[in-house]
């Protein structure tokens, strides 16, 4: 593991006993749950398909997926993280698969997945352009990318210091849908993107900065 990729683990983990937290993040309330739930049900196909969930964190999203059906892996840099997403599955006797690895590039063969879902993840990538072909090369022909995302740091929110040099990330702060349709057209055959910031339940509260989904499709 480089340094940069320890210093991205070593924060996440620490960041691990708290993240459930907040309200988008544990789906801890029921309205904010049922929100993720209804939203996650209407990106994913509705017949059972695998479901690679990178950045998965503690699992929340990877619980909604596999409480509809679906084959879910997950893959996160933090050990703690992947520590708590199986705990979190087992304790609802669901299904699961969860690896330590690289979002960026994830270790699975080309075409494994008939979807990729990533949430608020691709701002902490060095070359997000990069890892966008890397996720696409591993679906299915016909398969879809779920990218929940935003420029949540617009408005003047204050967030905790993230690694040093990450001023330097090509997307820091996130990264508006614009920009990131831009970036995923290219590789597919339809993009589309849906607004989320006015969706409260979402978010555990009213929020003033761009976020949205971005759904493509090979």
């Amino acid at each position: 593991m480089s340094d940069s990729s320890r210093a991205i683990a070593d924060y996440w983990n620490a960041a691990s006993s708290g993240f459930d937290e907040e309200p988008d993040h544990g789906l801890r309330s029921a309205p904010t749950r049922e929100a993720w739930a209804r939203r996650v049900r209407g990106w994913l196909p509705s017949d059972p398909s695998d479901v690679l969930d990178v950045g998965c964190g503690t699992g929340s999203l990877a619980e909604l997926v596999a409480a509809d059906g679906h084959r879910v892996t997950g893959v996160d840099l933090a050990p703690r993280m992947v520590e708590q997403a199986k705990a979190k599955l087992a304790a609802a006797r669901m299904a699961g698969r969860f690896l330590v690895g690289d979002a960026a590039a994830p270790p699975f063969r080309a075409g494994s997945f008939d979807v990729l879902l990533c949430r608020h993840l691709i701002w902490t990538l060095p070359d997000p352009e990069q890892a966008l072909r890397s996720w696409v090369a591993l679906l299915r022909p016909g398969g879809r990318l779920v990218l929940v995302e935003g420029r949540w740091r617009e408005a003047g929110e204050q967030t905790a210091p993230y690694v040093a040099g990450a001023e330097h990330l090509p997307w820091d702060g996130g990264v508006g849908s614009e920009e990131l349709a831009g970036a995923v057209s290219p590789l597919a055959a339809d993009v589309r993107v849906e607004p989320l910031s006015g969706e409260a339940a979402l978010w555990g509260g009213p929020v003033n900065d761009e976020r949205y989904a971005l759904i493509a499709q090979l």
